[in-house]
């Protein structure tokens, strides 16, 4: 991992991130480059005076990542919408993961939707890191996804390109369904039949798991498999719960456009929910809406 790309507003969230962007960039070698949008769909003055404050800040923050984190820094100013901003600075920038702050938390939490974190998730072609939980030092846990397609299977391979969380311990899960179990037959199943039923499924889900990890080439970690009781966005965020993980790794996109459609709705719930960190990664070969 050459570059770091940190995007920040300078608000409390994003000294969260800046923490864990400066930990990933003292571990791998990594440059970090900070970058600040500002909106320039307002008046003049107030984008001038605002550009003027960010640059300072952007100074300062560089200055002392430089000299007393001895992390190689630079930054810029985008002049743009917030989310065109961001996306247009990591592609000129080519970078290899973008860090950014959690989202403002709202009372429904289908509000996320229309974010500018939710957004750039979305569009950008690099992988991205919210940084939800406390930056304390390297992560522990690392909990990564897959619904065994070839978009997963490249995104995990992307994954293990970045070599970031190595010598934390590490899982993987693949959340499954059993369609009996919702079909108008399964209220004549009895106990026992419910529960031989699910136990096969369970353990053709595992072998599907294995042998989707042996042809992967990707990280080595240890799977899990979960049945899909309610959602698959609580199921990944209660088995990151089971396993104390402090890093959820999924992937952006699935195989055709309405996978990624549901794909990228999940994420968006786990980001929308989550209290540690989680980050996204797209297919080397994703195309982005």
């Amino acid at each position: 991992m050459r570059t770091i790309m940190l995007a920040t507003d300078f608000s409390e969230r994003s000294d969260r991130a800046m923490r864990r962007a400066a930990l990933l960039a003292r571990a791998t070698g990594a440059q970090l480059h900070l970058v600040h949008v500002v909106d320039d769909d307002r008046p003049r003055r107030i984008v001038e005076h605002e550009t003027g404050d960010a640059r300072r800040l952007l100074h300062d923050f560089g200055h002392s990542l430089r000299n007393h984190d001895g992390i190689r820094c630079s930054t810029s100013i985008v002049l743009a919408d917030p989310f065109a901003g961001i996306v247009r600075a990591a592609t000129e920038v080519a970078v290899d993961l973008l860090v950014i702050g959690p989202h403002r938390r709202h009372l429904l939490r289908d509000a996320f939707a229309g974010t500018t974190a939710e957004r750039v998730i979305r569009t950008a072609a690099c992988p991205v890191l919210m940084a939800n939980g406390p930056p304390v030092g390297p992560w522990r846990h690392l909990l990564l996804t897959t619904d065994l397609s070839e978009a997963s299977r490249g995104a995990l391979r992307r994954f293990a390109e970045l070599k970031i969380g190595e010598g934390s311990a590490r899982t993987i899960l693949h959340v499954f369904d059993a369609p009996a179990l919702h079909l108008g037959m399964a209220a004549t199943l009895s106990d026992d039949a419910r529960g031989a039923y699910l136990h096969d499924q369970r353990a053709e889900a595992m072998e599907r798991l294995t042998g989707f990890l042996a042809s992967a080439r990707g990280p080595d970690a240890e799977p899990i498999v979960q049945h899909n009781t309610s959602t698959l966005a609580h199921e990944i965020l209660h088995t990151a719960e089971e396993v104390g993980a402090d890093l959820v790794v999924a992937s952006s996109v699935g195989k055709g456009m309405m996978a990624r459609a549901i794909l990228g709705s999940v994420a968006a719930q786990v980001l929308a929910s989550a209290s540690v960190d989680v980050l996204v990664v797209p297919p080397p070969d994703a195309q982005k809406p």
